[in-house]
């Protein structure tokens, strides 16, 4: 049998196990069997083997629901928090994730501390959202030993706190989970609240950067350029922020724009870092809406156009770039001063006019 024979063959049999997986669904549901009911809402919810369908996807989850089918009253949370079949509804999904969550449901306790954290469908309560995320996350559940940890890291209810924030971000990074990676490495990489350790953020970010996680990306970039727990490499650095880049990462975009403006790891070339600088502007970054205004300011790898310069030192400084604010009131004061002279040049020029003797 060829590779195509072969490949066809398996085809041919996932259609047919999803095609009596529906049947088998719809034959329970049929019945009034909860987990047929449930199982068939998946499949109209998610589109699998069957056409989407919100409206009778969250019939049959009402349905389920009703008899206490905790993926269920879950689900039809969901729908109402993303406006699946129904008007967005905070309040409903909140109902339906405290029905799933009292009867244990990590991803339904997680769900209600978001919504409690957000004050959405009730009052914001980050005691609450605590306690759901904790209940959530003595399950395992990684995405809720994250929102713990970014509690204590953005002091949301809680005293900030560094090294309580590492120990939650640890138990999720150990799940493999990428954001968690990264912000462990983040906090190593800073030493704050615990021994700074650049070994140590290394680990952290080339464990998520070698899974495409791009900001985990800009950082290995950025240890590599300093040294920082690895011997400096700035064409290594180079490599990884070009990773990043090329993923849409704005900082990484901003960065690439820096080190060919300044022939860092790659020969000078305005050019290209005006391309990169663009990138990240299209994207409201406030240092690559900076780096365009001092490009034009300067004349590099573009004509001189202050006006221009001024335009994207003026974005920049709205978002509280330091730099950009301190440039544009250069150029500003020194438009200022040049209008003022020029004015007064032609000031002098006319009075000497008046005074000519006439003939």
């Amino acid at each position: 049998m060829s590779k195509m024979e072969e490949l066809l063959r398996q085809q041919e049999q996932i259609a047919a196990a999803i095609e009596a997986e529906v049947v088998r669904a719809r034959d329970e549901a049929a019945l009034g069997a909860a987990q047929g009911q449930y199982e068939m809402a998946v499949l109209m919810h998610f589109a699998r083997g069957v056409p989407k369908n919100y409206p009778e996807a969250m019939k049959l989850y009402k349905l389920a629901a009703a008899q206490a089918h905790i993926g269920a009253q879950l689900n039809l949370g969901l729908m109402f928090e993303n406006a699946q079949g129904a008007s967005e509804d905070f309040v409903q999904a909140l109902n339906w994730y405290k029905q799933a969550a009292t009867h244990g449901n990590g991803e339904a306790q997680w769900r209600l501390g978001m919504l409690c954290e957000e004050g959405k469908g009730a009052k914001q309560d980050f005691q609450a959202a605590m306690q759901c995320y904790k209940m959530a996350a003595a399950h395992g559940l990684a995405e809720a030993q994250v929102a713990i940890g970014l509690m204590y890291e953005n002091h949301r209810g809680v005293e900030r706190d560094y090294a309580k924030a590492a120990d939650w971000y640890k138990q999720a990074a150990a799940q493999g989970h990428l954001e968690a990676q990264t912000r462990l490495g983040q906090i190593y990489e800073r030493g704050i609240d615990i021994k700074q350790d650049f070994a140590q953020a290394m680990h952290w970010f080339r464990s998520a950067a070698d899974a495409g996680y791009t900001t985990a990306q800009l950082h290995v970039g950025l240890l590599y350029e300093h040294g920082q727990g690895v011997k400096e490499d700035v064409h290594e650095a180079l490599r990884w922020f070009k990773l990043s880049a090329a993923k849409g990462n704005a900082d990484a975009q901003t960065k690439m724009g820096f080190m060919y403006s300044n022939g860092r790891g790659v020969k000078q070339d305005y050019h290209q870092a005006m391309d990169w600088y663009r990138l990240a502007a299209e994207k409201d970054h406030a240092g690559a809406l900076s780096n365009l205004g001092f490009m034009y300011e300067h004349g590099q790898g573009v004509e001189e156009d202050e006006p221009r310069a001024l335009s994207y030192y003026a974005r920049a400084a709205k978002k509280g770039d330091a730099y950009a604010i301190k440039n544009r009131d250069v150029l500003m004061a020194h438009r200022a001063e040049h209008e003022a002279h020029e004015a007064a040049l032609e000031a002098q020029k006319a009075a000497q006019e008046a005074h000519k003797p006439t003939k």
